[in-house]
């Protein structure tokens, strides 16, 4: 089973950073308000960049490092 680190860009122009096995299916739920909370009152959201991971451990290790970069450097990512 495959898993994905993913970048959102939400309607006030903020990142929001995750983790899941299938984007599109995460990006709906955040979409609806049954994603993460921090999303809820920012959306709508668009999935701007998805990063395919061995395992699951591999994909919350990168979560946490892209949520680490500063904002420029998640912007250069995106690109």
């Amino acid at each position: 089973m495959p898993f994905f680190c993913y970048i959102l860009e939400c309607a006030d122009g903020t990142f929001y950073t995750g983790w899941t096995t299938d984007p599109l299916r995460r990006e709906k739920q955040h979409n609806s308000g049954a994603g993460a909370r921090y999303t809820r009152t920012r959306r709508p959201v668009k999935m701007v960049y998805v990063e395919e991971q061995p395992d699951k451990v591999a994909a919350m290790k990168r979560e946490r490092a892209i949520k680490n970069m500063a904002r420029e450097q998640k912007k250069r990512l995106i690109k």
